[in-house]
């Protein structure tokens, strides 16, 4: 079955383009003849042993209940015509088949777990685990100039987001608190606002912890006034220990449905010096003019690799050791306030000492340390394995480098292969770094909290990233097809005079030495292109590996247009023939576009 679209070649003429269903590849020709009966129809049993032999489902009455469900779905999915005469027909034929290996709810990706049925995992301390982390979480575009709003802090939580992020400075009359990007020109949203946004909405996507984090700017008075607000609003769902510090900190399980707050304790109230009063004045005197949101377009730089990154010598970072967040310079003392240092869970801070006392560990205290996205890579330079350590008992953050006005992002596995648990991102900073980042968040039922791999816990034998691993396994790639984009976009969207010329980007992000991307040859003038072409990816940490997909539209005289992408953490990945959705920019899912895609661990 198909149908014809006419495409304006000028004034005079026109070109007829047949425009053909999705027809079944020559491997899964293949593979209905190997399990059918007679290799015409596929009963249940068949497909059963389809699911265990092919498709690596080791529990049989599980492939047995499967099997029963795809048969009975799609002889209910038939057309009226096909019900008429086959309403008593219990098995599938090749285009039953292939209809149900390229829907994406009866054959997705990655394994759906649900950490409800498997609560054994979240019982660790918070630790051990990769949180989704947001940074500067009101922000609704740039660094400079945007407005400051509750609704990105919205979206974040309901997208999955468990760590929001929100910088307090004093309101123009000193008597209220505003949340803004301090010392630019982005216009403030009160905290109050905020903090009911996170009530709200805090447990929408996933009934474990979120954490606030707050970067202060504030005297002891509006301190109090924090405390009592986020009191008020959080009442019981707020959790904070009856000790000022802790030897461990508490598990996912334990602060279900919890919020905490995780800031620097005050000591006295520092006011700010004349020096950073000029850095101030510095920053307001940058064109907003000039600095471009990453929200809307395009799909950003290629994500930076990591040995590039030690290589280089960035200058944009102070090459002062410095946390992000705290309070300003000392000048005049007042005393702190005790309601506001109470609530505190997670307690941030660095030590003196430089970057060798940062990593030291307290037996008797845990924390937080932040780290700037270019301090992690020169700290890593020497202490790579000391952060490693570091990790496995205290939570450490990464953020962007002051210089991402746009709110681009960065590599988000220079922090995860160390063990930084807080890697926080622009979520409003769209492009190939975010994409992973939700990419490898769909992990765990996408509830916002990733058990770190075993390798990063070894506390006898810590893990050194920048240490070749043996390859552990190799994972074959097999692009089949793609699909939806015609229902999904309108028909000039990619080209005015014909169809589109459809090629699929696929490969790996993770460590240094797995880090690799691939491309198959461009289909020309199909709305349904077949590639078949295989590709073959050796991992050494594959624990820690993502596998990145593009399609992008072939466009000769500009940029290639995008036409869809999905990240896939390879370690829930399922074997055999795969229905895989494509996502766009933001990470909203297409509703028709999707790939039939094959993977093999061998």
């Amino acid at each position: 079955m198909g149908s014809k679209e006419k495409y304006k070649l000028c004034l005079c003429f026109t070109r007829k383009f047949r425009i053909k269903d999705a027809d079944p590849s020559p491997d899964v020709k293949a593979v209905f003849a190997k399990f059918a009966d007679n290799g015409t129809t596929m009963t249940a049993h068949n497909l059963c042993q389809f699911l265990t032999d092919h498709q690596g489902i080791a529990d049989k009455e599980e492939a047995l209940k499967v099997a029963e469900e795809v048969v009975e779905r799609c002889r209910n999915s038939r057309t009226r015509i096909h019900q008429m005469a086959k309403k008593q027909q219990h098995w599938l034929s090749l285009e039953d088949f292939h209809h149900y290996l390229f829907n994406t709810d009866l054959n997705p990706p990655i394994v759906r777990s649900q950490v409800d049925n498997c609560e054994d995992i979240m019982s660790d301390p918070v630790s051990h685990y990769f949180v989704y982390t947001g940074h500067n979480s009101y922000l609704t575009g740039n660094q400079l100039s945007s407005d400051c709003s509750e609704v990105p802090i919205i979206n974040a939580l309901r997208r999955g987001v468990r760590v929001i992020e929100l910088d307090m400075w004093p309101s123009s009359g000193n008597d209220d608190i505003d949340i803004l990007h301090g010392r630019t020109l982005t216009s403030p949203v009160k905290l109050i606002k905020c903090l009911k946004a996170i009530k709200e909405n805090a447990f929408s996507s996933s009934p474990y912890l979120v954490v606030i984090t707050l970067e202060d700017h504030l005297t002891p008075d509006l301190q109090a006034k924090v405390a009592e607000m986020i009191i008020a609003t959080f009442g019981d769902i707020l959790f904070y220990p009856d000790e000022q510090s802790m030897s461990e900190f508490p598990s996912p399980k334990f602060l279900m449905n919890r919020i905490v707050i995780s800031t620097k304790p005050p000591k006295e109230y520092l006011t700010q010096s004349k020096s950073e009063k000029d850095d101030a004045t510095k920053e307001k005197e940058k064109d907003p003019q000039k600095i471009k949101d990453n929200g809307g377009g395009g799909w950003g730089k290629e994500v930076p690799d990591f040995k590039s990154e030690l290589e280089s010598d960035d200058k944009d970072e102070d090459e002062e050791f410095c946390e992000e967040d705290g309070n300003q310079s000392q000048k005049e003392k007042t005393p702190a306030a005790p309601e506001y240092k109470r609530i505190i869970t997670i307690s941030a801070g660095k030590p003196k000492g430089g970057l060798k006392a940062a990593f030291m560990i307290d037996p008797n205290q845990v924390r937080r340390l932040s780290l700037s996205e270019q301090q992690l890579v020169k700290a890593s330079r020497t202490y790579s394995t000391d952060i490693v350590k570091f990790t496995q008992k205290n939570i450490l953050r990464i953020y962007p480098k002051g210089t991402r006005f746009n709110s681009s992002n960065y590599n988000p596995f220079i922090g995860w292969m160390h063990g930084a648990q807080m890697v926080a991102f622009n979520m409003q900073g769209y492009g190939r770094s975010l994409w992973l980042m939700q990419g490898f968040f769909r992990e765990n039922g996408v509830c916002g909290y990733i058990k770190k791999p075993d390798l990063l816990m070894n506390d006898s034998e810590i893990f050194d990233p920048q240490v070749t691993q043996p390859i552990k396994t190799t994972l074959t790639i097999k692009v089949h097809m793609g699909d939806g984009w015609r229902f999904d976009f309108k028909k000039t969207h990619f080209d005015i005079y014909s169809p589109p010329d459809f090629y699929t980007r696929v490969g790996i992000a993770g460590v240094p030495n797995d880090v690799v991307m691939k491309k198959t040859k461009t289909i020309e003038d199909d709305w349904t292109p077949v590639w078949d072409e295989e590709f073959s990816f050796p991992l050494t940490v594959p624990e820690l590996a993502v596998v990145r997909i593009e399609v992008h539209e072939y466009d000769m005289s500009e940029k290639d247009d995008f036409a869809g992408q999905t990240c896939l953490p390879v370690s829930t990945l399922r074997s055999g023939f795969r229905a895989v959705p494509l996502y766009d920019r933001k990470g909203d899912k297409f509703n028709n576009v999707k790939l039939l895609l094959h993977f093999q661990f061998t």
